[in-house]
């Protein structure tokens, strides 16, 4: 089957990037540090916006805040957060970008107390993806009792951008939920990879 003939999640429409993001990313379980705090940084981003916005500006989200290497982002400086504000090549909202340092400051904070954020992370799903069963996106949740678990935990260790509903896409997109509609190919692939 042509990848323009396989039968996908809806909201991955007929264009560029979101099939490419959908088909390759999106549901998949991640596990590596840098990439988790890269996708919660820009799910903070997305807020009031479409995520194709984002997705768009993500490899100037990369070179802008040094491929989102924590040790690098939580040492800018005034005058690195300012230069950020004139980049167009990211959303130049002051508040988002200040939580992506604050946000680096966390991580670093929280590595002392744990191994890895992965399994910082993924403990609030018990270390494996909730497999969800929805026949249509209609039946997806905004949120869930996990997500304003993990959103509670982020906050009082310091993150920002981190609410419930933005807590639960993190989750989709980095597969601890496996949101993906039954009848969509990607459904089984990310329960095997």
């Amino acid at each position: 089957m042509s990848p323009s003939k396989k039968l996908r999640c809806v909201w991955a429409g007929n264009n560029e990037p979101y099939i490419s993001y959908h088909d390759l990313e999106w549901g998949l379980p991640l596990h590596d540090d840098q990439r988790l705090f890269e996708m919660i940084n820009l799910e903070g981003a997305q807020a009031g916006l479409s995520w194709i916005t984002i997705l768009k500006k993500r490899d100037n989200y990369r070179k802008a805040f040094d491929e989102f290497d924590p040790e690098k982002v939580a040492g800018y400086s005034d005058e690195k957060i300012e230069k950020l504000l004139e980049n167009e090549g990211i959303v130049r909202n002051r508040l988002k970008v200040n939580a992506v340092v604050t946000n680096a400051q966390a991580y670093l904070k929280l590595g002392e107390s744990r191994s890895t954020f992965d399994e910082y992370l993924w403990q609030f799903v018990d270390g494996k993806p909730i497999i969800n069963r929805w026949k249509s996106m209609a039946e997806v949740p905004a949120s869930t009792k996990e997500s304003e678990t993990l959103s509670k935990d982020l906050k009082k260790k310091g993150f920002k951008f981190v609410g419930s509903t933005i807590c639960y896409a993190f989750m989709q997109a980095v597969g601890m939920v496996n949101d993906h509609t039954t009848d969509c190919f990607r459904w089984e692939d990310c329960q095997k990879e």
